[in-house]
């Protein structure tokens, strides 16, 4: 198939390389502001910069070109992006984080909120770390993490480095060099700790993860997830 890469920095290139192993053809290289011809491509994947993904993705959406969008600090258009792809029949994936093992530890981060929610001696904390030239704190993939907790819990929101409290799930945000992404979730007792935790060796697992959410989306109308793309119902 032949893909637009709409950002074309450290995640784009190694799309690239991906894309090209599994013989594609990369038929767009997208900076910030080029002009582009997107109907050139058979798909689009986003890794661009919060201030212009939703007008990649619109973009993609009004030529009927499936779009796969992993940048992460422009989601309150997220609801615009919806609706346009449902006014469009278009076809769109978004995800915080295109790793496979990240979908999967999605789901076990849910299922044990779960199974935690009335066990009110535990106090939850999570922790992300990030290579510095990351632009957004904390990460879209540690927001995920901790909306599907509140979303199965008695707690009520996040915040950024504070104290948990029977309402709050306190994320501790660190930036290191070369730390392609490290996401833990901790539930503390005075008696015990449970532990679940994801560590990415490198870059290339959510470049794959990308590259098999736009193979998939091919000849598909709708709005989906990662989950979709991996059949986890």
């Amino acid at each position: 198939m032949k893909i637009a890469l709409l950002g074309y920095g450290r995640m784009g290139k190694e799309i690239e390389k991906i894309a090209i192993s599994r013989g594609h053809e990369i038929v767009i290289k997208k900076e910030i502001n080029d002009i582009i011809d997107i109907t050139l491509a058979d798909v689009a994947i986003d890794f661009s910069v919060p201030d212009a993904a939703f007008n990649n993705i619109s973009n993609c959406m009004k030529h009927k070109i499936p779009v796969v969008s992993g940048t992460t600090g422009w989601l309150a258009q997220y609801p615009d992006a919806v609706a346009l792809c449902k006014q469009e029949k278009g076809a769109f994936i978004y995800a915080s984080n295109f790793s496979l093992g990240v979908t999967i530890f999605f789901e076990l981060n849910k299922q044990l909120a779960k199974m935690m929610s009335n066990l009110n001696d535990y106090d939850i904390s999570m922790e992300e770390i990030h290579h510095t030239k990351k632009l957004d704190t904390p990460s879209g993939t540690a927001i995920t993490l901790a909306e599907e907790i509140i979303a199965n819990s008695k707690k009520e929101n996040w915040t950024l480095g504070e104290k948990a409290s029977l309402e709050n799930i306190p994320i501790v945000a660190k930036r290191i060099d070369e730390v392609p992404g490290t996401h833990a979730v901790w539930y503390d007792s005075a008696v015990d700790q449970i532990e679940i935790k994801h560590t990415a060796h490198s870059r290339k697992g959510f470049a794959l993860g990308a590259v098999v959410a736009a193979e998939w989306l091919i000849n598909k109308t709708g709005v989906f997830g990662m989950k979709d793309v991996l059949n986890i119902s």
